[in-house]
């Protein structure tokens, strides 16, 4: 006989699972796009990332906006953890509202 509180917690575990490999589908191909400029066969020390202008568009370095060289590994972690932190603010936010609507039925 199935156990339908099983069932269920299985669900909730491949669901979690699924939300974490979007997640980490999204922040990666973001966080590539963000600090890659062209891809070789290894992360170049050289390599710019443009700051100003949410797509490093080429016209910041025409507009003034400052430039700062990173290391594109130094990049990467860092926009991860800044999307880590944007998720986990959004995925807070909206848990509390659903335990309020919850709460309010």
């Amino acid at each position: 006989k199935l156990d339908p509180g099983l069932i269920m917690e299985q669900v909730k575990v491949q669901i979690a699972v699924a939300n974490a490999q979007e997640l980490l589908q999204r922040m990666t191909d973001k966080c590539f796009r963000k600090c890659i400029g062209k891809p070789g066969g290894a992360l170049d020390n050289s390599e710019q990332v443009r700051t100003g202008g949410r797509t490093g568009h080429p016209r910041a370095l025409s507009s003034g906006l400052p430039l700062r060289l990173c290391v594109p590994q130094k990049c990467i972690a860092m926009c991860m953890d800044r999307y880590m932190d944007s998720w986990n603010t959004v995925s807070r936010a909206y848990n509390s509202r659903l335990q309020r609507e919850r709460a309010n039925m």
